[in-house]
């Protein structure tokens, strides 16, 4: 087979792994915007400052710094926890791809927070007094109140997150994840065709920022269609 079809074919093996990464991260950055946003609203000082306390610390970080912290560290750390609650015979070992999915959903999750907390204050206070005035419970204020309105207002921040993130995505790379960066860089060393690989490479980042950017905004019309009929 031509080199070029056969390191082709193993970079688009990498495509999967930097697709399965993002679908990965996504839910958990989310997760961990959502929390870091209801704790900086929260009445309880501790939450507020705990929560404050991660975003600052996590967007001064480098990304990369982040990686090697959870790549190298964070195992280790587990492992020291678990031998402090009396498991010293269970012992975690993160592969590149689990490291990957913590790291970046931790610095995606400390953006979303703000993202997250900035929809929350933009819903009129007025929408969620007049729903628990009819009766529903603090949980069915959010769920069928807040959270339509906070999602449609944070699709943007959302959007551009995403796009950060399948960026972001090559630099675990540098910790072994067999993924579009790490075997675009492999082929150009055995072709000697730095050019021509590194190309290929950026066309299928491309491709994928392209997509996300039409899901985001299918999204954000959706949900804003849905807010106008409402």
């Amino acid at each position: 087979m031509d080199p070029f079809w056969s390191y082709g074919l193993m970079i688009a093996g990498g495509a999967g792994w930097t697709l399965a990464l993002i679908i990965a991260v996504i839910p958990v950055g989310i997760v961990l915007g959502l929390l870091g946003a209801a704790a900086k609203l929260s009445s309880w000082r501790l939450l507020r400052f705990l929560a404050e306390s991660y975003t600052t610390f996590i967007r001064a970080m480098p990304e990369l710094l982040v990686i090697f912290l959870v790549f190298f560290g964070g195992a280790r750390a587990f492992n020291w926890l678990l031998a402090g609650i009396g498991f010293p015979e269970i012992q975690i070992d993160f592969n590149p791809f689990v490291a990957g999915v913590i790291a970046l959903g931790v610095v995606q999750g400390a953006f979303a927070t703000e993202v997250f907390r900035a929809a929350l204050l933009a819903v009129p206070v007025g929408q969620t007094e007049a729903a628990q005035a009819c009766g529903f419970t603090r949980w069915q204020t959010f769920r069928f109140v807040t959270l339509p309105q906070v999602w449609r207002l944070a699709l943007p921040g959302l959007g551009n997150l995403l796009q950060i993130l399948i960026k972001d995505t090559a630099l675990i790379s540098v910790v072994g994840l067999a993924d579009i960066m790490r075997n675009a860089q492999i082929a150009a060393g055995a072709t000697k065709q730095p050019f021509t690989f590194l190309l290929l490479a950026a066309a299928v980042y491309l491709l994928f920022t392209t997509v996300a950017t039409a899901v985001m905004m299918l999204l954000e019309r959706r949900a804003n269609h849905a807010w106008r009929r409402a």
